[in-house]
């Protein structure tokens, strides 16, 4: 016996532990929402480009584009262009758009618009980066004065986050003739961003530019110049001008290394605007477009990978054992008499469509017929078989004359009397009869009365939407429910009506 005790909690606490890690992958690592009204930002982003083309000249408009490799998705991604071919190519981690035309005059106007989302996977691919890098060459005062920053760099620092955090400073240090030495009269963002290079390349430290733009909506911006390099781990972000370490959350990068953002070949005076804009979309909805823009496929061994029709019956299914611990919760713990186990709960499935309140009428009425009914047929002392065949019978006739007379009395509600489960009328009527024989009407009233409430209850607890989302978007949480009914399997003490029932012996 005791033995088969720790047998029982050995697998509550498997089934429950199993299902709330189960529960809280899905939701902090893969990130699928809680509740279905939790909504995700969506960001429409618009880049204008404008140049004068040459006049009987061919053109190509080189426009670089976000590689989209980590954080963010596209979702959608177009190119708006008049009598320009266009094509994308691939190289050192960049995107670059290629717009061409034969022959082209005037002023020129071409869009790239792109509409993206944070990027819903749980698993990103390990970063990859250089560790180590040569000099960059450098003779003569330059040579002097960088080694001359070094030496405090080197003593104030104790790894690559912090060598880079106080070259930054130093090189932002415009008084020291070290750094106006190195920076020439250009106290440029781009030249700091070079005086920084040449300084960590000296000490074999790797450095990449990369620019990015923020997505706030409706501001007039350019692409911001950032710097990073890799420690073995992880990438290292910082900002070239201010020392600020670590990417924003509201920054997508456009592109790496030191090309200008546009080239043009037979044109001039080309510049590019950017327009962005932010809207909400429904969380799962988004999950299921970024589910299918990427090689993620978090939702696809989920209930959301069935087929629609589908997905609304297990909807209805999935909330059956909620039901279910309703009833076990009711007749286990608070007492309650019904009439059979799961009787309630098939009730109550046909409450979704009836509605509870005209539900709880037919169910009445029809019962209260069948019961007559069988009182009739007792006096003719059939058997059990044929009784239980003329009841059903009686039932379904029922069934269709509250449907015909409903219908025309324009109450369409009666309508769905038909999805009432007519073999569990019949059992009820019939286990209703025999509990009114052998132990009473009072009894079989209390019965009857309990049946229908623990049914409404159940009914109202299967019908709350965001339970209804939550468990059908995390059904690992039916482990959890199964560890508390074996729970329940084992517990032997009073039932609350119980106390009520022996309160006299506590007088005594």
């Amino acid at each position: 016996m005791r033995s088969l005790n720790l047998h029982l909690k050995a697998l509550i606490g498997v089934l429950v532990i199993l299902g709330l890690l189960i529960t809280a992958y899905q939701i902090f690592v893969l990130g699928i929402p809680v509740t279905e009204d939790e909504t995700d930002d969506l960001w429409n982003i618009d880049a204008k480009v404008e140049f004068q083309a040459s006049p009987n000249s061919p053109v190509k408009v080189q426009l670089f584009v976000p590689p989209l490799t980590q954080d963010y998705v596209s979702l959608n991604e177009s190119f708006v262009s008049r009598n320009y071919g266009v094509s994308i190519n691939r190289a050192d981690g960049n995107r670059r758009v290629t717009w061409s035309a034969r022959r082209a005059s005037g002023n020129q106007t071409l869009y790239y618009r792109l509409v993206l989302t944070k990027r819903y996977s749980g698993e990103q691919p390990k970063p990859k980066g250089p560790i180590f890098r040569d000099s960059l060459p450098v003779e003569g005062p330059e040579k002097i004065a960088a080694e001359a920053l070094l030496a405090p760099i080197r003593q104030h620092s104790a790894d690559v986050e912090t060598f880079i955090t106080e070259t930054i400073k130093r090189v932002n240090n415009t008084s020291d003739d070290n750094v106006k030495l190195l920076l020439g009269g250009d106290t440029s963002v781009a030249n700091k961003a070079k005086a920084i290079e040449l300084l960590l390349s000296i000490a074999h430290v790797p450095m990449e530019r990369l620019h990015t733009i923020r997505l706030i909506a409706d501001v007039q911006q350019s692409p911001e110049l950032w710097v990073r390099s890799f420690n073995g781990e992880k990438w290292l972000y910082f900002n070239p001008e201010t020392g600020e370490q670590g990417l924003p959350a509201d920054r997508l990068i456009w592109w790496f290394g030191d090309e200008p953002l546009i080239s043009v070949d037979g044109g001039r005076r080309a510049q590019v605007s950017f327009n962005l804009n932010s809207s909400e979309i429904n969380a799962i909805h988004l999950a299921k477009l970024t589910d299918e823009s990427t090689e993620a496929g978090f939702l696809e061994y989920s209930l959301y990978g069935l087929p629609l029709q589908t997905q609304q019956t297990f909807q209805i299914m999935i909330m059956i054992p909620l039901g279910v611990l309703v009833i076990l919760i009711l007749r286990n713990l608070i007492g309650l008499q019904t009439l059979g186990t799961f009787t309630p709960v098939l009730i109550a499935l046909a409450f979704r469509e009836t509605g509870l309140q005209w539900g709880i009428a037919l169910f009445t009425v029809i019962t209260a017929l069948g019961l007559s009914l069988r009182s009739y047929l007792e006096h003719l002392k059939l058997q059990m078989l044929p009784r239980l065949s003329v009841v059903l019978t009686f039932v379904v006739v029922t069934i269709a004359a509250i449907s015909l007379l409903s219908h025309k009395l324009g109450f369409d509600s009666g309508l769905s009397v038909a999805l009432f489960p007519m073999v569990i009328l019949t059992m009820s009527i019939e286990r209703l009869s025999i509990t009114w024989e052998e132990r009473g009407a009072a009894h079989a009233m209390k019965a009857a009365v309990g049946t229908l409430f623990a049914a409404s209850l159940a009914y109202l607890l299967m019908k709350v939407p965001e339970l209804v989302y939550f468990v059908f978007t995390f059904p690992a949480v039916l482990l959890v429910l199964v560890g508390f009914m074996l729970a329940m399997g084992r517990y032997r003490g009073y039932r609350l009506t119980e106390l009520f029932r022996f309160k006299a012996f506590l007088k005594d």
